[in-house]
């Protein structure tokens, strides 16, 4: 199995929003915003070849789905669907993907799901391989979203999920698509049903886990630190808590989707008992399941 790092669309948002009730003197020594007082933000995905012999996606990313209006309001940067280029880059294309996991349905996460925007065409799937996974607390949280995160969601995503006949909807810690070589761990800080993807190591020891927005990046592995779109984020700090006393045991690797320099990096922690990473890398070119 072979492990790269796919670069989606990029987004700038506003930092106060990102980090939450951290100063603005604190957060911007992590992320220097720019004169809007937005920071940058990646779209990462993650791709495996050869994972229980298929080519599986962790996520998309925003992707180019919104029209021009749209995206300028939420700093999409590119208007082309740098996700389909980065997955050219190494080798696959759309087609070619097997299963796409998604840890939520929120349009950073999701939107790459979709074709680019074309003024008069209705949203459109990609991916037509693919069977698509999602964890069913977080299904039925698409389904009928709450006045305070609707706006996260695209309309029109879950109705075309299920015309696909391609959806797997998952229960557990594991799917059917993908079966004991990925364990899901649940989490609710920010959104019911967050799924976090781990591919396994050998013994359970290694491996990479996805970590979508419970840590969307280096500075938010620090226990405090949440965003404001958090839906609870004294339940989140707990999940993290628990979350990284876990992976830092069994030395799984945290894999970060909006970190803008980091794409994959160890856990650490120092002799206050906070947590930090090292073993940093930016990129993954065809890079073996750490162990």
């Amino acid at each position: 199995m072979r492990l790269w790092s796919i670069l989606g669309n990029s987004q700038r948002l506003d930092g106060g929003a990102m980090f939450g009730n951290v100063p603005r003197a604190m957060w911007s020594q992590w992320i220097a915003p720019d004169e809007q007082h937005r920071i940058p933000l990646a779209c990462r995905a993650l791709l495996a070849k050869g994972l229980a012999g298929k080519t599986v996606l962790f996520e998309t990313g925003i992707g180019a789905f919104f029209e021009p209006k749209m995206r300028e309001r939420f700093g999409v940067v590119e208007p082309q669907h740098v996700l389909l280029d980065s997955l050219a880059e190494a080798g696959a294309s759309h087609e070619d993907v097997d299963v796409v996991v998604l840890s939520h349905l929120h349009f950073d996460h999701a939107g790459g799901l979709l074709a680019p925007w074309a003024e008069g065409q209705p949203p459109r799937l990609l991916f037509p391989n693919a069977t698509f996974v999602v964890g069913a607390a977080h299904w039925a949280r698409a389904k009928t979203p709450h006045p305070r995160d609707r706006a996260s969601f695209i309309p029109e995503l879950a109705g075309l999920l299920e015309a696909s006949g391609r959806l797997e909807v998952v229960e557990g810690d594991h799917s059917r698509a993908l079966g004991a070589a990925v364990r899901f761990h649940h989490s609710d800080g920010h959104t019911p049903g967050l799924m976090l993807a781990e591919i396994v190591g050998e013994g359970g020891q290694g491996g990479v886990v996805f970590c979508a927005d419970l840590i969307p990046g280096r500075p938010w592995v620090h226990l405090p630190v949440t965003m404001g779109y958090d839906r609870s984020p004294e339940t989140l700090i707990d999940e993290k808590r628990g979350f990284l006393d876990d992976m830092l045991k069994r030395d799984v690797r945290l894999y970060f989707t909006h970190d803008h320099g980091c794409a994959m990096a160890r856990v650490a922690r120092d002799d206050k008992g906070r947590y930090g990473t090292r073993d940093e890398l930016p990129v993954l070119v065809g890079a073996p399941l750490p162990h």
